[in-house]
């Protein structure tokens, strides 16, 4: 399904029939499919939105550049256009910097925020490496990044493990508009909302895999640091994709969290 939003095309879906909402916010070069393990565990009790974030999926690539400021309003215009008042939002990497963005411009609208495996952050030297992957997709096209973007977000045993999942995300990888990837990734580049965090009063999980090495747990912390009650859960032999990774844990993980803010 798709509505506009802001004069674009946003592409969503929704699953469960009853109960809170919560909704799903995915990574960079992924879409709302990276979400598939979480669904049969959620819609048990609650009604599940995801959507691909502007330049991913099957939503439209607007010009650039992209701001978490944009995004983060663009998600509260789909909660309008779908009559969501409230809802539990759960982010993983981009997705979490949409959610603490969403959770300082937006705080009405959110029931609790889960943010996995992302940062508030990035430090300088971030730029010139987000500025080399932008100008090596530019240059080569997505299929370029997509050995060393799996490296990162799955254990080396993982993917020895699951060739299958490894060929599911990287067709999301290889898919992604490359000018979605590049606005995206200026975005990250750049984040910076970590001083700004202890403003988020609504109830906080971060998780995030041991083996992530983008968004390593010495990030998470400084999320747990700046916000006030927010809770730490750290998944064992994980990387970054760790929803998918360690999906059962993670379900685990989130259920219980969600349940607690009941």
């Amino acid at each position: 399904m798709k509505t506009k939003v802001n004069g674009f095309d946003i592409h969503y879906t929704i699953d469960g029939i009853s109960g809170p909402w919560v909704c799903l916010s995915h990574s960079l070069a992924c879409h709302l499919g990276m979400w598939d393990e979480q669904i049969a565990a959620l819609m048990r009790g609650y009604r599940v939105l995801r959507f691909d974030t502007r330049g991913h999926g099957q939503s439209a690539v607007p010009p650039g550049p992209y701001t978490f400021v944009t995004m983060a309003d663009e998600v509260a215009g789909l909660l309008d256009a779908l009559q969501i008042e409230r809802a539990h939002f759960v982010g993983l990497s981009m997705g979490g910097m949409i959610g603490q963005s969403l959770g300082l411009r937006h705080p009405q609208r959110l029931l609790s925020l889960t943010l996995a495996d992302t940062s508030s952050r990035q430090p300088v030297a971030a730029e010139k490496v987000w500025a080399d992957r932008i100008a090596q997709a530019r240059a080569q096209g997505m299929h370029a990044l997509e050995e060393s973007t799996l490296a990162r977000w799955f254990t080396e045993s993982y993917r020895n493990a699951q060739p299958a999942v490894m060929q599911r995300i990287g067709a999301m990888i290889r898919a992604t508009p490359v000018e979605g990837y590049a606005n995206c990734g200026f975005a990250i580049s750049r984040i910076n909302f970590t001083d700004q965090l202890n403003a988020i009063r609504c109830p906080v999980l971060i998780i995030v895999g041991e083996d992530d090495p983008g968004t390593p747990v010495a990030m998470s912390r400084e999320i747990q640091a700046a916000i006030p009650g927010s809770e730490l859960t750290i998944l064992p032999r994980a990387a970054h994709l760790s929803n998918i990774e360690q999906a059962e844990a993670f379900n685990s993980a989130l259920l219980t969290f969600l349940r607690s803010t009941n």
